[in-house]
C-alpha cells in the first residue's frame, strides 16, 4: 500500500512536470514501472524521479500507461477509493472556500502519505528493531529445558568436577555412576535442585545445608532452536526456526509483520491447542510493557486475526495517521495515540464521518464526550485549526515610540492608555488628526477621526476601544512628499539618497563616496523637476538644469553650498580627457607576439604588425584573422539572427546545436593588402579586445558539403571548381551546384562566381549546400559549422540558406 501511494503522488508529480519533451520514447512500460519501485526503495523523492524520467523521454501518456500496469499487477481496486476517506476528502473540498484563510498551512504530500500509513504497523519490518533475543543473556532461571539444549554441570567444594552434555532427544542426560537423568521441561531452578539430589548419590555434602561450601550451579551452554508456527494476517505465514529464547515480537519480525489487514491489538498465542495469551502491541510502544512479549516454546502457534477497527485522525493531532482501535475504546483513547493535540488545535469539538451501514454521516463530538464516544471501524475524525484571529488584540501603528500589537484588558482599553502604553508620542507626531480602523460585526472596516492632541491633554473624551482595533498616528513627515536625490555618472557610489533638510550639492558627492578617477571637474549638473502646485496653465518648461565646476569635490564654478531639493538628479559627467589603456593582441607568424597597448583613436593592422616586428617568412598573410570582442548592438544583431533561426528550424534543433550569442566574433581581413596600402580600407582600425592570428604558409584546399566523399587536397594554381569537386568524387544527388561557396582562412565567405580559378586560394574550404529547402538537415549544419571561424558567421551564412 505504501508504495502504492507513494507511486500515484509520483505520476502525478509527472504528469505535471511533463507536458513538453522534445526527446523520443527510449524506456518501456515495465521499464518505467520498475524504476520507480526501485527509486522509492532507495528512498528518492518524487521530484527527482520525474525529472530522471523526463529526461529519459517518459510522457504523460506513458506515466497513465505504467500507473493502469501498476494497479494491475497488484490487484489494486480504483473503486475501493469511494470509502470513507473519499467522503472527508469530498467534505473537505467543499468547505475549502470557507476554511482555507483559517487554516495557518496546508498539510503537504508527505503528511498526506504519512496520515494513510497505521501507526505501529511498520514496527516488525525494520532493519533497526528485530526483537532479536541476545546470545550473551545470563541463565534464566524459568527457562525451561528441553532436548537439543548444552547443560553445564559446575561442582565446587570437597569435590570438583565440570559436566556437560547435550539433552538428548528422549530429555535426558547421561551421568556416569548414576545414568540418564531426565530433565527436559525442567526450569533451570527446577533442574539445579533435582541435579543437587541426584548427585549427592555420589558428591557428599552436595545436600548438607550446613556445609555450604560444597555445591553445584546449572547453566546453559548452546541453546536449542525451536520451531514455532506464524499463521493469520502476516506478511509471510508459515513454519519458523528459533532461538529458544525468541519472543512472540521476534516470530511477527521473522514473518513479516502483519499484513494490511492484521491487527496488532489482538496477537494470539496458543500452546498445546489452547490459547495461552492475547498480546496488545500498542501497550509495548505507548508505555513500553514488554510484559506480553512472551517467551516461545517448541509447536507454539501465533495467530494475528483480521483487526476489528481501524479509525483515522487528521489535522492538528501530533500523530496524524491510521490506529487500530478496539471495540470498546473511545475517542479520548484515540487522541492519546494521536500523541494529544497541536498548539493550534480548536479542542472543543471534533467531526468525525462515519458510515451507518447505509451512507455517510458526520458528528461533532464535544470535548465533554471523548471519553465516551465509541469508535466504530471506517471513522475519519479531523481536528480543525482554531481562529485565525484574536479576543483581544489591540495596535498602534505610526508616531510612537513603540509601535506594535498590544493585550486589550481592563486597564488598557483606551485611546490614551494606548498611546502611553506605546511610551507615547514621537517628536514629529502630527496631532490634529489620527485614524482609527475598527472591525464591524459584519467583518467590514470602518474609518473614525481621531484628534489625538486634546485627548492626550486630558480637554477632550476619551475614546474606548474595542478588540482589534487599529490606531495610526500619522508623522508630519508621512504628510508631504519628501522624495529622495539621485546621483549618477562617474561617481563612487551613485545611487538613491534620502533627501534632508538643507543639503548641499557638496553633500550628496561626499555621501555618494566622492568622485571617480575619470569624473570631469568642470561639468557637473543638476536636473530639477518644475514644481507648481498653484499654476493653471500648461507651461512649455519641463526641467531646470544647473552647471557648476567642482575642486576637491567643493563647487568653485556655480553657486557656492548649491541646496538640493526633493527629487534633484546630479549627473557627474565623465572628462573627455580620461583615456583608460586599451590593449590588442598578435599571435602566430609575428617577430614579437604578445599584448599591445593602442595609442591612437587610429591606429590600424599595419601599426601594430610594424610594433610587433613585422611577419616572419613563414606566414600566411592572405589567411590572417581579426577576433573581435562583440559590443552590445552586435550581441543584438546574433540575437535576432538566432530568433530566425528558431523559427525556422525550430527549438529542439538549435538547442541540439548549442547555438548561444557569444562574446566574440571574426572579421574578415586582407591583411596583405592592408600592408601593401597602409591607411587603406583594408588597413582596419583597431579597437580594445581584438585578437590578429597570423597562421603558417599552408598549401590545402577543404571540399565538404553534398559531395560523395568530403575530402582534403593539395592546391594547385589556376585549377579550377569542378577540379576540386571531382577530388572528391564529385557532386551528391541532392547538391545545389548553383549555390557554392568559398569560406576563407581569414574568415570571409564569397559564393563561387564562374569556374572560381581566380576566387581559389590556399586554405580555404569549399562548400557545396544541399537542395532541401524548408528543413536543413541537422548534419549539414554541423559540417557547416566547422567550416566557420566564430558562431556570428555561422548563424549569418545559416540564415542566409534557410532563406534561398
Amino acid at each position: 500500500m505504501k508504495i502504492q501511494k507513494l507511486f500515484s503522488v509520483f505520476l502525478f508529480a509527472l504528469m505535471l512536470g511533463s507536458t513538453s519533451l522534445l526527446m523520443a520514447q527510449t524506456m518501456s512500460d515495465q521499464q518505467v514501472l520498475e524504476y520507480v519501485k526501485e527509486g522509492i526503495k532507495q528512498g528518492k523523492e518524487q521530484k527527482q524521479m520525474a525529472a530522471e524520467l523526463a529526461r529519459k523521454g517518459v510522457t504523460k501518456e506513458q506515466a497513465m500507461r505504467v500507473k493502469e500496469l501498476y494497479e494491475k499487477q497488484n490487484n489494486v481496486d480504483t473503486a475501493k477509493s469511494t470509502g470513507t476517506d473519499a467522503n472527508e476528502s469530498r467534505l473537505r473540498e467543499e468547505m475549502k472556500e470557507n476554511t482555507s484563510d483559517m487554516l495557518e498551512d496546508q498539510p503537504t504530500t508527505q503528511d498526506l502519505v504519512r496520515e494513510d500509513q497505521v501507526f505501529g504497523r511498520n514496527i516488525f519490518n525494520t532493519k533497526n528493531l528485530t526483537f532479536e533475543p541476545s546470545s550473551n543473556l545470563a541463565t534464566p532461571p524459568n527457562y525451561r529445558l528441553g532436548p537439543g539444549d548444552e547443560v553445564i554441570i559446575d561442582i565446587w567444594g570437597a569435590s570438583q568436577n565440570t559436566i556437560r552434555q547435550q539433552i538428548s532427544p528422549d530429555g535426558t542426560i547421561n551421568i556416569q555412576k548414576i545414568g540418564p537423568v531426565y530433565l527436559s521441561g525442567l526450569t533451570v531452578s527446577e533442574a539445579n535442585d533435582y541435579l543437587k539430589k541426584s548427585l549427592n548419590k555420589i558428591y557428599n555434602g552436595l545436600n548438607n545445608a550446613t556445609d555450604p561450601s560444597s555445591d553445584i550451579r546449572l547453566t546453559l551452554g548452546n541453546i536449542r532452536t525451536i520451531q514455532i508456527n506464524v499463521m493469520g494476517e502476516v506478511v509471510q505465514p508459515g513454519t519458523y526456526a528459533l532461538s529458544s529464547f525468541s519472543t512472540v515480537f521476534h516470530a511477527l519480525y521473522r514473518a513479516g509483520g502483519v499484513s494490511d489487514i492484521g491487527s496488532l491489538r489482538n496477537v494470539q498465542l496458543v500452546r498445546n491447542g489452547k490459547k495461552l495469551a492475547t498480546i496488545d502491541v500498542y501497550e509495548f510502544i505507548m508505555k513500553g510493557n514488554a510484559q506480553d512479549d512472551i517467551r516461545l516454546q517448541e509447536g507454539d502457534v501465533v495467530i494475528v486475526p483480521a483487526y476489528d477497527v481501524l479509525v483515522k485522525i487528521s489535522g492538528k493531532v501530533k500523530r496524524p495517521m491510521r490506529f487500530e482501535m478496539k471495540k470498546d475504546e473511545p475517542l479520548s483513547t484515540l487522541i492519546k495515540y494521536a500523541g494529544g493535540f497541536e498548539a493550534d488545535a480548536f479542542t472543543r469539538s471534533l467531526r468525525v464521518v462515519r458510515q451507518n451501514g447505509q451512507e455517510y454521516e458526520v458528528n461533532t463530538v464535544k470535548d465533554i464526550d471523548y471519553s465516551v464516544y465509541q469508535m466504530r471501524n471506517g471513522d475519519v475524525v479531523t481536528a480543525e485549526a482554531i481562529l485565525n484571529r484574536f479576543t483581544n488584540k489591540l495596535e498602534i501603528r505610526g508616531a510612537v515610540y513603540r509601535p506594535g500589537i498590544y493585550q486589550l484588558s481592563g486597564k488598557l482599553n483606551t485611546v490614551r492608555e494606548l498611546v502611553n502604553e506605546a511610551q507615547g508620542l514621537t517628536g514629529d507626531a502630527f496631532l490634529n488628526r489620527a485614524v482609527l480602523y475598527r472591525q464591524r460585526e459584519d467583518l467590514t472596516t470602518e474609518v473614525l477621526s481621531v484628534d489625538i492632541k486634546p485627548i492626550m491633554e486630558g480637554t477632550a473624551p476619551n475614546i474606548a476601544l474595542l478588540k482589534n482595533d487599529i490606531l495610526y498616528i500619522p508623522s508630519i513627515h508621512d504628510l508631504e512628499d519628501r522624495g529622495n536625490v539621485r546621483v549618477h555618472g562617474e561617481i563612487a557610489k551613485p545611487d538613491s539618497y534620502p533627501y534632508a533638510d538643507n543639503m548641499t550639492l557638496e553633500d550628496l558627492i561626499i555621501q555618494a563616496g566622492g568622485l571617480r578617477e575619470a569624473a570631469s571637474t568642470v561639468r557637473v549638473d543638476v536636473s530639477r523637476r518644475i514644481k507648481n502646485p498653484r499654476s493653471t496653465v500648461d507651461n512649455d518648461t519641463i526641467g531646470q538644469m544647473f552647471s557648476f565646476a567642482l575642486k576637491d569635490g567643493f563647487v568653485i564654478d556655480g553657486q557656492p553650498g548649491f541646496v538640493l531639493q526633493p527629487y534633484d538628479e546630479v549627473y557627474v559627467r565623465r572628462s573627455p580627457g580620461y583615456q583608460a589603456q586599451q590593449n590588442v593582441s598578435i599571435e602566430g607568424e609575428i617577430l614579437f607576439d604578445g599584448t599591445y597597448a593602442l595609442t591612437s583613436r587610429e591606429e590600424r593592422l599595419s601599426d601594430l604588425i610594424n610594433k610587433a616586428g613585422g611577419a616572419t617568412n613563414y606566414a600566411y598573410l592572405r589567411g590572417a584573422k581579426l577576433t573581435r570582442v562583440a559590443n552590445a548592438s552586435e550581441k543584438k544583431r546574433m540575437s535576432d539572427v538566432i530568433r530566425l533561426m528558431r523559427r525556422q528550424l525550430g527549438e529542439a534543433m538549435i538547442d541540439s546545436l548549442g547555438i548561444a550569442v557569444e562574446n566574440t566574433f571574426t572579421v574578415g581581413i586582407d591583411l596583405e593588402k592592408a600592408l601593401k596600402n597602409p591607411k587603406s580600407n583594408a588597413d582596419l582600425v583597431l579597437r580594445e579586445g581584438d585578437i590578429i592570428s597570423i597562421p603558417k604558409n599552408t598549401n590545402t584546399v577543404s571540399i565538404d558539403g553534398a559531395v560523395m566523399v568530403p575530402n582534403t587536397v593539395s592546391y594547385l594554381a589556376g585549377q579550377d571548381i569542378d577540379y576540386y569537386i571531382n577530388q572528391s568524387g564529385g557532386y551528391s544527388d541532392n547538391a545545389k551546384k548553383s549555390k557554392k561557396f568559398i569560406v576563407y582562412m581569414n574568415g570571409q565567405v564569397t559564393k563561387v562566381k564562374g569556374n572560381g580559378k581566380k576566387q581559389i586560394e590556399p586554405g580555404c574550404e569549399i562548400i557545396v549546400p544541399s537542395k532541401v529547402k524548408k528543413n536543413v538537415n541537422v548534419g549539414e549544419i554541423l559540417g557547416y559549422a566547422t567550416s566557420f571561424s566564430s558562431l556570428g558567421m555561422m548563424i549569418a551564412s545559416v540564415a542566409n540558406l534557410i532563406k534561398k
